[in-house]
Parts: C-alpha cells; sequence; structure tokens
C-alpha cells in the first residue's frame, strides 16, 4: 500500500510537470505555428487566446464536479481528453483541428492543475505542506525546460508538432501511473489538530483574498516575464533580457520547495514577500546598470515563487471538502490576472515607457496587502 501511495504522488508530480512543459512549450512554438498556418501577429494572439479562454473556463465548470467525485478518476478522465488533443493535433493538419485541439488542451492542463493540487490535499494530509513545494516547483521547471528542447529538436528539422506528441506521451505515462496506484492508502491523521486543517467548513471571503493576491501576483508575473527582454533591449540596449527572465524563471524552483518545508510560517512568508516584490521593483526601475538589474531578478524570482505554495498552504485548511473548488477558483483568478495585466503593461509602456508599466503592476501589491490582512483577521476569528 505504501509504495502504492508513494508511486500518486510521483504521478501528481509528472502532470503538473507536463502542465509547465505544455505552457512553456506553446509559447516557445508559436512563431513556428504561425508560419505553418500562415498567420499574421493578430491570428498568433486569438491562437493563443484560445488556450487561455478555455484556462479560464475549467475551474468554473469543473471545480465542483471534482469535489463531488473521486478525484483519482477525475484526473484519469481530463488526462484521456489530453492525450486526444495532443494527440489529434500531431496527427491532422489542419487549422481547425489545431484551434479545437489547443481549447481542449487549455481545459485539460487547467483542470488537471488545480484538481491534482486537491487530490494531494485529500491524500497526504500530513505530508502536504512539504509535497505541495514540489509540486509547485514543477510546474516551473517545466516551463524552463520546455524552450530548450523546442529549440533543440527544430534545429535536427523536426516539426513543432512533436511538442503536442510529447504532452500526449508523457501523459500516457501520468494516466498509467494513477491506474497502478488506484488502491493508494491515504495518510491517516492520528492527531485531531492536524486533522483541522483538512476539514471544515468552506471560508469564502478568505478564498476571495487570497484569489485576490494570486490574481495580482500571476498578473505581475506574466506582465514581468513578457517585457522584461524588451525592457534591456530598448531602454537598456542590452542584450542580457532572456538571461534576466531565465534567472526569475529558475529562481522559483528552491523558493517553492524551501516554502514546503516552512507551511506553517505560510502567512508571515507571504507577507514578506508582497512587500518585497515592489521595493525590489522600485529598485530595477531606477536602476540603469543592466547587470544591477539582472542581479536583482534573483531576489525577484525567489518572492515571486514563494507566493504561490503559500497561498495553497494557507487555502487548504479553508477549504473544508471542497477543495477543488477552492482551487479552481483560485486557477481561475491567475487567468484573469495574467490576462489583464499583461494587456495593462503593453498599454502603459505604450504610453510612457516599461519602467513604468513594471512600477504599475508593482503598485497593485498594495490590493494584496490589503487582502492579506483581511485574511489574517479572518482567520485569527477562527482559532
Amino acid at each position: 500500500m505504501i509504495k502504492k501511495r508513494d508511486f500518486l504522488w510521483l504521478a501528481f508530480f509528472l502532470i503538473i510537470l507536463i502542465n509547465g512543459f505544455e505552457a512553456g512549450g506553446y509559447q516557445a512554438s508559436l512563431l513556428n505555428i504561425g508560419k505553418d498556418y500562415d498567420l499574421s501577429n493578430t491570428s498568433k494572439g486569438l491562437f493563443a487566446s484560445v488556450e487561455l479562454f478555455a484556462t479560464m473556463l475549467a475551474p468554473i465548470f469543473l471545480g465542483a464536479w471534482a469535489d463531488r467525485n473521486n478525484k483519482i478518476n477525475c484526473l484519469k478522465i481530463i488526462l484521456f481528453i489530453q492525450i486526444l488533443a495532443a494527440s489529434l493535433i500531431t496527427l491532422i493538419n489542419l487549422k481547425v483541428v489545431f484551434i479545437a485541439g489547443v481549447f481542449f488542451l487549455g481545459l485539460s492542463t487547467s483542470a488537471l492543475q488545480f484538481i491534482t493540487i486537491a487530490a494531494l490535499a485529500d491524500s497526504y494530509p500530513l505530508s502536504y505542506n512539504q509535497k505541495i513545494g514540489f509540486l509547485t516547483s514543477m510546474y516551473a521547471l517545466g516551463a524552463f525546460i520546455a524552450p530548450l528542447i523546442v529549440s533543440a529538436y527544430l534545429k535536427i528539422g523536426l516539426s513543432w508538432k512533436t511538442l503536442f506528441l510529447l504532452i500526449a506521451l508523457a501523459s500516457v505515462f501520468a494516466f498509467l501511473g494513477l491506474t497502478k496506484s488506484n488502491n493508494y492508502q491515504k495518510e491517516t491523521v492520528v492527531n485531531p489538530d492536524l486533522e483541522g486543517e483538512t476539514s471544515g467548513n468552506f471560508i469564502i471571503l478568505a478564498i476571495i483574498c487570497l484569489c485576490i493576491i494570486m490574481c495580482i501576483y500571476v498578473g505581475f508575473e506574466n506582465g514581468f516575464a513578457f517585457f522584461i527582454d524588451s525592457l534591456f533591449a530598448q531602454e537598456l540596449n542590452s542584450n542580457l533580457g532572456k538571461y534576466a527572465l531565465s534567472l526569475f524563471w529558475i529562481i522559483m524552483i528552491p523558493a517553492r520547495v524551501l516554502v514546503g518545508y516552512l507551511g506553517k510560517y505560510s502567512k508571515i512568508i507571504l507577507l514578506i514577500c508582497i512587500i518585497s516584490i515592489p521595493s525590489i521593483i522600485l529598485l530595477i526601475t531606477n536602476l540603469i546598470n543592466p547587470i544591477g538589474i539582472l542581479l536583482l531578478c534573483i531576489p525577484l524570482g525567489f518572492a515571486s515563487g514563494a507566493i504561490y505554495p503559500s497561498v495553497l498552504n494557507i487555502a487548504m485548511p479553508l477549504a473544508g471538502s471542497k477543495k477543488a473548488t477552492a482551487t479552481g477558483m483560485i486557477t481561475t483568478a491567475t487567468g484573469i490576472g495574467g490576462v489583464c495585466f499583461t494587456a495593462l503593461t503593453g498599454f502603459v509602456g505604450g504610453q510612457y515607457n516599461l519602467r513604468v508599466a513594471i512600477l504599475v503592476l508593482a503598485a497593485f501589491f498594495l490590493i494584496s496587502l490589503i487582502a492579506l490582512l483581511i485574511l489574517i483577521r479572518i482567520t485569527k476569528k477562527l482559532t
């Protein structure tokens, strides 16, 4: 039984790694996809938005469904849809099939993300805090390695469709992993105090506060990551932008792992991060030395990476038996933040400059701070 349980968390990790790989790989492949289907820049944007739109839909329609049913079975159903969608994109060279396939990939990756997190909390009530740090770092790892792999197979003459073949094959392995772990033994909570972490009422106002924090964080992350290369090139006349972006992403991995081991300090960590990010951005937007800005991306990435697992550590005890609903709400909030704040960055950057745009993004963390203080007050009343 223990081996099956241990194998289960490995399957969970693989699912999130695939999600990150799909996100990073799709971004890295969009130029080649556009050439194959003769797309304009506007059309490329529409193609990219199809998946993002589906990503926001999935939690709305599937969160309650996952809470009512066995989450492992739900994951297997979603993985089957993902395998089918990725396979159709690989095998059929039609624009309409690609759009439909990407839409269903958006649904599947989004659903897999929040249902896997909820399933991890249900299956591992004792070791969840440690495992969530590693789980969330898998997404960052997948997003980091995907462009490298895409670049490698494109250089040797393989098609961009190789990405979707790899996604389909990896999803098959994840499906088999879940199937082999069907009879896993859930961790048993023997301490009544620990039991309170995995059951109870659904505290909607607290979850909304966490949604606000994640909306602003992911909005900032997308806006910064999308435009930091342009900031270096246009305003600093430097080619270090890609290195800054790589540092920003890769440092998130140890940050998320570390937070997993410091779960009981999640609120304090979140408070430090929410204050640190705008402070670092204030320094970045006032520096003219590219090396200095490059180095500041290290603490910025560390603070950014710590937010997601901290939010999830706080959310699970407040979700009661509706963990998939809670993680679904948070996932929807991240999608909204990604769309709105990226557009805002581009608009402000066009009206003024990218330094001002990134500074405006950082200013929204004041709202995050207010949301966190409200959350702390709510949780104090519950204890």
